[in-house]
């Protein structure tokens, strides 16, 4: 299953989402440990269908939550403009199903030189912002497994709706391995399977330098060679070799071949499985006018790939690890 039409079920998720403390920020540990009994009492059809994707994800790597609970456009604060969020901003409806439907699934996590460490992430158009970065409105964010240099990857990205941009042309693509796989050549599945190449990083995990080249590195295709891992970054992945630089473009191009664009809309939750895609954003035009886009995204860890060592607590804020 890819979407789950989750209306019927709104009046229950509001039952849960009133359950929870009402400023998240003030104790984020405490509210997801409440979140992760409400996790325990979702809808039967919800949650068997996240333990689903839990368990083996899917073809197309991601899932669809649609109707979920969300305020009129007009109860909204206006779209923000800064980051991080006020400590004592009020719970929104999309943040209590990111809390929920995220604990089903594993642990939130924050990254200490993202966002201010924040585990909650406001994404909206600004300004100006780097050409890496989600805050992009008018060019293409292009294709990414998110942190896929970092050894404490997340597995899943959840993005939740608020709002939609106002002409509904923003596009989320998610290109999915297990769909790609078919189509590159035995040749080119073995040169990248299992090998390391150069991996340049995201401008927060820089330490300030301006280019610092590839600090890690990151392996394509990993894992199982019957049904690899994806680790693909169009913009930082730098291979060297002639051959992995062709080996690496014929994935690019058969990830185009089966990419999918999910239009997001109010109400809709995304989870994507971080460790068999790459996504993207299309560009929009906002407005400027407090009600452009705008989205919730976490980030949730497993024990998949040795994401934990053990102890870790949902709302945890962990280090800049480069793989290597």
């Amino acid at each position: 299953m890819t979407e789950l039409d989750c209306s019927p079920y709104s009046a229950r998720l509001l039952e849960l989402a009133a359950r929870l403390p009402r400023v998240p920020r003030r104790d984020l540990h405490g509210f997801l440990a409440a979140a992760r009994t409400a996790a325990d009492a979702l809808p039967a059809p919800l949650a068997g269908t996240l333990d689903d994707f839990r368990a083996d994800g899917n073809r197309n790597g991601y899932l669809l939550l649609r109707g979920l609970p969300v305020e009129e456009d007009d109860a909204l604060p206006r779209t923000p403009d800064s980051t991080p969020a006020p400590v004592d901003r009020p719970l929104l409806n999309q943040e209590a199903m990111l809390a929920i439907v995220g604990r089903r699934l594993g642990l939130h996590t924050g990254y200490r030189e993202l966002r201010s460490a924040t585990v909650y992430h406001d994404v909206y158009p600004s300004p100006g912002a780097h050409y890496l970065s989600s805050e992009t409105s008018e060019t293409l964010l292009e294709f990414h497994t998110e942190m896929a240099y970092h050894v404490r990857q997340p597995n899943y990205v959840l993005l939740a709706c608020s709002r939609a941009d106002h002409e509904r042309t923003a596009a989320t693509l998610v290109g999915s391995i297990r769909k790609a796989l078919p189509l590159l050549p035995d040749a080119v599945r073995d040169r990248l399977f299992d090998r390391p190449l150069p991996c340049c990083v995201d401008v927060a995990f820089r330490g300030g330098a301006d280019d610092p080249g590839a600090l890690a590195n990151v392996k394509p295709l990993y894992g199982d060679a019957r049904d690899p891992f994806l680790g693909y970054d169009r913009e930082l992945l730098a291979p060297r070799d002639a051959a992995d630089i062709e080996a690496v473009t014929v994935l690019s191009k058969a990830l185009d071949e089966v990419r999918e664009a999910v239009y997001l809309v109010p109400g809709d939750l995304l989870v994507v499985d971080n460790f068999r895609t790459t996504h993207a954003r299309t560009p929009f035009v906002p407005r400027w006018d407090g009600k452009d886009r705008w989205l919730h995204r976490v980030y949730i860890r497993t024990a998949r790939n040795g994401q934990m060592s053990g102890g870790e607590r949902a709302g945890d804020v962990v280090d800049f690890v480069p793989r290597r």
